[in-house]
């Protein structure tokens, strides 16, 4: 299993407006499409105006091909245009688990 870990810097006074947008049109499409949402955060305490989720995978290849399919998909493109320019950063990683991990 991987996890891509992202990062997003929420454009001052336009996390509801964000969460509203991606609630609405963005999750349907990535749930459709990549599958395993392992969690979806608003920070609480520390950098204000960002949100971290959490997507699972089998591996890359998994990852590559799921992605490929979202982004096919007319729906995501109404979504990236409906929520253009509410994102001032984006960070990504793709963590591993640890041998000992819970999850895997």
């Amino acid at each position: 299993m991987i996890v891509d870990h992202r990062t997003y810097t929420i454009a001052h006074g336009r996390n509801r407006e964000y969460l509203a947008v991606f609630e609405a049109e963005g999750l349907p499409v990535q749930l459709k499409h990549l599958g395993h949402l392992i969690g979806y955060f608003i920070t609480a305490v520390g950098p204000v105006n960002e949100v971290v989720h959490l997507w699972g995978y089998a591996d890359f290849a998994d990852m590559e091909a799921r992605r490929k399919a979202r982004d096919a998909d007319p729906a995501w493109d109404t979504y990236k245009r409906n929520s253009a320019g509410m994102l001032v950063d984006q960070r990504n990683k793709i963590l591993s688990p640890a041998s000992f991990s819970p999850l895997k």
